[in-house]
């Protein structure tokens, strides 16, 4: 029996795993405090969790801020790191699924063409029909957009019966490809003097985060990512191969696409709020490996804390190198994503 045949009946996830959690949920705490103080007008930390205990339990801790310096944190800086925790942990889930179900260690989130499917929808509502709703507006049809982009990758992988790991990636890239010409067209008809609002939505942002949207996220990660979790031993199944896996009673081809379904739904939620964020689900997923290694079990939580860290993080640098304007997100995962995806080719060659 080979290693990877070992590692699907191997025991549960030790106390190695709440250690290691413990340690990230720590990590992400300091990183919440930070990526809330930090910024145009600095906070101090004592004072951001004063606010925070005071907005869950009033009147616990005597109000020495202002109004002004609470809603900076409470209605501003709060939901935007919350949200980015919800988008990190999304996509970083998101890549270590796909890598499994494709058997291929390059796959991220876009190689489903969701993102360029939020962005059709983005771009539509930005550009076409307004905000006929609100500010739910853009939210709304990026997600109707990626729902969509998703259908036609599942519907265009069975037309052309590419139901195998292979195809299914082939059958993402080309209507990627095709959404985003759509997008483009979108762009060059549309009013050239609303175009760096679709750039900058297209780069990634989260400064549309508000409290009473961050529900969709949420809701979309918990039950998503929990089924994922699940489903760690199939995962790991599907690591060794499609035959090792149809031996052990699994239907690869079903749960392939389950998996790329929910992979499209958390992906498509996570860019209709946050715009496209690239690299995500490509690195973290790899950094968690060498970290806890390769069962599933340990990878889809270690990937989400690491993956929420990460954006936090990123989310700190494009709010503060430029203060006090905002550079998209995407820039910066884009940076660090393309240095150390060539670090991954030079890796997988040595």
């Amino acid at each position: 029996m080979t290693q990877k045949q070992q590692s699907i009946h191997s025991p549960r996830p030790s106390r190695d795993l709440w250690i290691t959690g413990i340690f990230g949920v720590l990590a992400l705490l300091g990183s919440l405090s930070i990526a809330v103080s930090v910024g145009a007008i600095a906070v101090p930390l004592e004072t951001v969790w004063g606010i925070l205990i005071n907005k869950i339990a009033p009147d616990t801790i005597a109000v020495d801020w202002s109004k002004g310096r609470e809603a900076i944190v409470w209605d501003i800086r709060f939901p935007r790191a919350i949200l980015a925790c919800f988008v990190g942990a999304g996509l970083a889930i998101v890549g270590a699924s796909l890598q499994a179900v494709t058997r291929n260690p390059l796959a991220d989130p876009h190689l489903l063409g969701i993102s360029a499917g939020g962005a059709f929808g983005a771009i539509l509502a930005l550009l076409h029909t307004g905000l006929f709703i609100g500010l739910l507006t853009v939210p709304l049809l990026a997600f109707i957009g990626s729902l969509g982009a998703t259908l036609i990758v599942l519907a265009v992988s069975q037309f052309a019966a590419a139901t195998s790991a292979d195809r299914l990636v082939l059958a993402g890239v080309a209507v990627s490809f095709i959404v985003m010409s759509a997008a483009n067209v979108l762009i060059f008809l549309g009013d050239p003097r609303a175009t760096h609002t679709v750039v900058f939505w297209m780069l990634g942002g989260l400064g549309l985060a508000q409290w009473d949207q961050l529900i969709y996220p949420a809701v979309v990660l918990l039950g998503c990512g929990t089924y994922l979790w699940l489903k760690s031993e199939t995962l790991n199944a599907m690591t060794v191969g499609d035959e090792t896996a149809t031996t052990l009673g699994i239907p690869v081809a079903r749960f392939r696409l389950t998996v790329f379904v929910i992979g499209a739904l958390i992906t498509g939620v996570m860019v209709a709020f946050s715009g496209i964020i690239g690299f995500v689900g490509l690195m973290i997923p790899h950094i968690v490996r060498l970290l806890v290694g390769g069962d599933y079990r340990r990878l889809i939580p270690i990937s989400a804390l690491c993956g929420a860290v990460f954006l936090v993080w990123a989310d700190i640098i494009a709010r503060t190198i430029m203060a006090p304007d905002d550079m998209p997100i995407g820039i910066v995962t884009g940076l660090v994503g393309g240095v150390f995806f060539v670090w991954l080719l030079r890796r997988r060659i040595r």
